[in-house]
């Protein structure tokens, strides 16, 4: 008790300050129209966490029933801890029908905040940055003296600082450092209050009893969470945009569909959400502004496919054919047909298979290296503005669970302190162990799809017939622990993905043998290409992905968030009147709700592994079989314009706000980028080469007819001796003779195949490696700012220097 009287003065309030003093996310004028409410009883105290647990509602006799003993006991030593560790508390109870919750408010006191905020290795300002910032596109837009229809004035822009590490001792000479109200952002103030509640202890450290997650997954407490910045909608009557608080900002300029053709405030993002969140949307944003050039050539090489379905001999000679081509039965039990009766689909399949097809392939795959390099440039500039450019390799602190688990320590070589450390032998185990179970989970995968083709050849049949024990190992920090989560998920999450699309591009109607000799696969025939050819098959999967798949995510994105936000709210929307009670609980109830009620009712954030896998799958997608869809990246587009809006729908108005978390770059979906993209050249070599007819329509030109005049009759042979003996005569794909055995072209045609992907990839791996010698992944200009930050911290933290100014000897420098 005596803690809170002398914070008494720690007010939740922001102290209006002059601009290059004013180091906070919300404009100092915003608190002078609406006070704060995420304030402690006293209205001095600011809330900066809020634990919650749900018990039901009972009488004194059947308490001790209805609550666990042991989640009560944890409860007490775990909130005793914190109050230990220095953390003002404050307790409020809800009674609803059935339930009563109870909110613990938390908030840290500037001591707290000034140890804590040493020992995680906040950055704070020490001058502010007068560069403007700019981009490449609104260069563009100026240099050609032309509007930017792209860009708009965001209100109370966050200012750009030169940071370095937090200093108890030299207090003084960070910027802001005279008003203790606002010199930690709110997003580091929940940091620091994360932090602490990750590694207090509620049990036995060698059990790992530690931390609110864990706490949290045994179902002690239901939440834990940090408050919004008041409601997202603008007030009315309207006001002005600068008196707008952050989360109002955002929603109004970011969130809403009127902004789908402007930039996104990517500073503002970070300053409410952190940087690890901003740099998603950064690269969304990024990703999405790249495929702007690839849909563009891709929409101009499908137009020119569709001319191409006009003017094709072979098209022409197939629709014309009649019945002059009678094709051999596509299964043991299917009839002859006629091969004009493809010719719709032939011609469908034009669109897709041409010669604009092979340029779009060379095209995207230098596009995604191009993307990544460019990529690189901008991920160092943002890191570096938001001041994550050493965080993984300084910065970061262990994660509380290594700390907890961790058998001894060792010096850190880069910083020279004693950090909690892991065997490696311990740590080879238990990866070896987690990479067995992904292996074992491969296989699955594999004979599951094994199953899946052999379904569909019986089914196929009868139709015609009748008519986070993946994270075992244990690594240092989060963002490592994260890196090998996402790499083993993502391993399953390929093989199920891709299985299908790989195996109608590479493998169906590869080992059909011919007719009298077909081959088979546990006493089933192999299954064949369907009428049209493979290709289609991929083109139309293709499509059913990018545009239905793609459309149903998003309206499931849209509608389930808001079901279940509606339920929560629903449940939550009255306080049943006690029996008997006093007026002034009725008065309460009737009261409206406190913003951790109302933050409590929104959905947790369940982070950024489904989004980014999201967007990941698709650009693998629309790189690694882009030569069977040249739509792909246009659908892509079209959905990321969608997909960013319904994101920031969800992060402003539908989550419980996610702890601000630190991030120099997105992590390891950079190299899964980078592997796609190099599979992505492979992959587009082989289908062009072995499932296009690029390379024989190519082949018959230069050594039959350059008018493709019979190039139907060239890719048709005819059934072996041994079969038309039992079986009417019939055509069949393929270049072999009246036995069964290859001809000559065929030989020539895998001979020109191979050397075809042999050429394509050393062109594009050459061209890659090119772009990104030519492309310095940190801009000059970056590097010149770094180098003066450095500069800047070194002044800063010398005994005797302040930025330029010398201190009086045995001046005191000012504390906490």
């Amino acid at each position: 008790m005596r803690r809170r009287v002398e914070q008494g003065g720690d007010s939740a309030e922001l102290i209006a300050m002059e601009m290059e003093n004013d180091y906070g996310s919300i404009s100092p004028d915003a608190s002078v129209h609406r006070p704060d409410r995420n304030v402690f009883s006293d209205g001095l105290s600011r809330v900066d966490f809020v634990l919650v647990w749900e018990e039901p509602r009972s009488s004194q006799r059947e308490e001790s029933n209805c609550v666990s003993p042991t989640h009560k006991e944890r409860r007490k030593v775990f909130l005793n801890k914190l109050r230990d560790s220095g953390l003002l508390q404050e307790q409020k109870e809800v009674l609803e029908a059935k339930t009563k919750i109870t909110f613990v408010l938390l908030s840290a006191p500037w001591s707290v905040l000034c140890y804590y905020a040493e020992e995680i290795s906040l950055r704070v300002p020490l001058q502010v940055v007068t560069t403007p910032i700019t981009n490449w596109s609104a260069q563009v837009f100026s240099r050609l003296s032309l509007p930017n229809l792209l860009s708009h004035d965001v209100p109370n822009p966050p200012p750009d600082f030169y940071t370095c590490q937090f200093r108890n001792n030299k207090l003084q000479r960070f910027l802001g450092s005279n008003n203790k109200d606002t010199f930690f952002k709110t997003s580091q103030r929940h940091q620091v209050l994360y932090e602490i509640l990750a590694r207090t202890a509620y049990g036995s450290v060698k059990r790992g009893e530690v931390g609110i997650d864990r706490l949290i997954t045994e179902q002690v407490f239901t939440a834990a969470y940090p408050l919004h910045e008041g409601g997202f909608r603008l007030p009315t009557p309207p006001v002005s945009p600068q008196t707008l608080v952050l989360r109002e900002i955002l929603y109004s300029y970011w969130a809403t569909w009127s902004s789908w053709r402007h930039y996104q405030p990517l500073d503002h993002i970070r300053e409410y959400f952190g940087e690890k969140i901003a740099l998603y949307f950064a690269w969304l944003g990024f990703y999405t502004g790249w495929l702007l050039p690839a849909s563009l050539v891709g929409t101009v090489v499908f137009l020119f496919g569709f001319w191409l379905m006009a003017t094709d001999v072979p098209a022409k000679e197939l629709c014309d054919s009649g019945n002059s081509f009678t094709m051999c039965p596509l299964c043991n039990i299917c009839s002859l047909w006629n091969y004009s009766s493809i010719c719709v689909t032939f011609k469908a399949g034009i669109m897709f298979d041409n010669g604009g097809t092979v340029f779009f392939s060379v095209f995207m795959s230098l596009w995604s290296v191009t993307f990544l390099e460019y990529w690189k440039r901008t991920c160092s500039v943002l890191s570096h503005r938001w001041d994550c450019s050493e965080f993984q390799d300084i910065e970061e602190r262990p994660r509380p669970e290594f700390t907890a688990m961790a058998p001894m320590t060792m010096r850190n070589a880069v910083t020279g302190a004693e950090e909690p450390y892991f065997p490696q032998r311990k740590r080879l185990n238990r990866t070896m162990t987690g990479c067995m179970v992904i292996i074992l989970m491969v296989i699955v995968v594999l004979m599951f799809l094994m199953a899946i083709i052999l379904y569909r050849t019986i089914v196929t049949a009868i139709i015609y017939k009748s008519g986070s024990f993946l994270t075992g190992s244990m690594h240092r920090t989060q963002s490592k622990y994260e890196d090998m989560f996402i790499l083993k998920v993502f391993v399953f999450q390929f093989v199920n993905f891709y299985s299908s699309p790989v195996y109608i591009a590479f493998f169906k109607g590869r080992f059909i043998g011919y007719p009298g000799n077909y081959k088979t696969l546990f006493g089933v025939r192999n299954e064949d290409c369907g009428a049209g050819g493979c290709l289609i098959e991929l083109a139309q999967e293709l499509l059913v992905i990018m545009v239905g798949k793609q459309l149903i995510n998003n309206a499931q994105e849209f509608i389930w968030p808001k079901l279940r936000c509606w339920w929560q709210r629903r449940k939550s929307s009255h306080r049943p009147k006690e029996k008997g009670g006093d007026e002034e609980k009725t008065k309460v109830q009737e009261e409206e709700f406190f913003p951790w009620e109302t933050d409590y009712q929104l959905l947790v954030c369940e982070g950024l592994f489904s989004e980014y896998l999201e967007m990941v799958i698709q650009f693998g997608f629309i790189t690694i079989f882009v030569a069977a869809c040249p739509l792909a990246p246009l659908f892509a587009l079209i959905n990321n314009w969608v997909e960013i809006r319904l994101d920031a729908q969800k992060f402003v108005t539908e989550y419980r706000r996610p702890v601000g978390e630190r991030a120099q770059d997105i992590g390891i979906w950079f190299p899964i980028l980078q592997v796609i993209a190099h599979v992505a050249v492979l992959s587009n070599a082989f289908l062009i080469a072995f499932t296009s007819s690029f390379l024989p329509r190519l082949y018959y030109v230069y050594t039959r007819d350059n008018t493709l005049t019979g190039f139907i009759n060239f890719t048709l042979a005819t059934s072996p001796r041994n079969y038309t003996q039992q079986h009417s005569p019939c055509r069949y794909r393929g270049f072999r003779d009246a036995d069964g055995e290859y001809l000559p072209e065929y030989y020539h045609l895998l001979a020109i195949r191979l050397t075809f992907v042999i050429v394509f990839e050393h062109v594009v791996f050459s061209i890659g490696r090119l772009i990104d010698l030519m492309v310095p992944d940190v801009p000059e200009e970056v590097e010149l700012k770094m180098k003066r930050e450095h500069y800047m911290a070194k002044q800063a933290l010398a005994e005797n220097q302040s930025l330029g100014k010398t201190t009086i000897p045995g001046e005191s420098p000012g504390s906490c």
